[in-house]
């Protein structure tokens, strides 16, 4: 069964951005909120990035071409263990605990992105965009369900 495996935040509290990586903060809880991703974070303002999602086998894959890929390094903000994000369809939903995100669109980094990994981004699998379809709360070890675009969908 996927889970969360991990949760990183940018706390909303004037530290700037470090030149040589990103700033995140681990949590081992968090509330995801509809207005702002990630409760506190300051990544969470724009309603179609609200969060960054990974999953644990595009993760591996990076590391071994020499990826920095531990909490945060990568940019993102939730990684699922056990589940392969890159094989998702925008429109997908994820509940993860007592929240809902819906992937919104593939991540396919930026300049700061190769800056910070000294590597190059073109073809880089690095999950998904995502915003706050449900509020809730979320921990590391949650369960993690997937709902298709169709079934997420006819839900609504």
């Amino acid at each position: 069964m996927p889970t969360l495996k991990s949760i990183v935040y940018s706390p909303d509290d004037g530290t700037p951005d470090p030149a040589d990586h990103y700033f995140r903060v681990p949590l081992a809880q968090a509330a995801l909120t509809v207005e702002g991703g990630i409760h506190g974070d300051r990544k969470g303002r724009h309603p179609d990035r609200q969060l960054n999602v990974m999953g644990t086998p595009a993760l591996a894959e990076l590391a071994a071409q020499g990826y920095q890929t531990g909490p945060g390094q990568m940019g993102e903000q939730l990684v699922l263990d056990g589940l392969d994000v890159d094989a998702l369809a925008p429109g997908d939903r994820v509940q993860i605990g007592a929240a809902v995100i819906e992937l919104v669109k593939a991540r396919s980094g930026c300049e700061r992105f190769e800056h910070i990994q000294t590597l190059p981004r073109a073809g880089t699998r690095l999950g998904y965009m995502a915003r706050v379809a449900v509020a809730g709360d979320i921990r590391v070890g949650d369960a993690v369900a997937v709902v298709r675009q169709a079934e997420a969908a006819a839900a609504d």
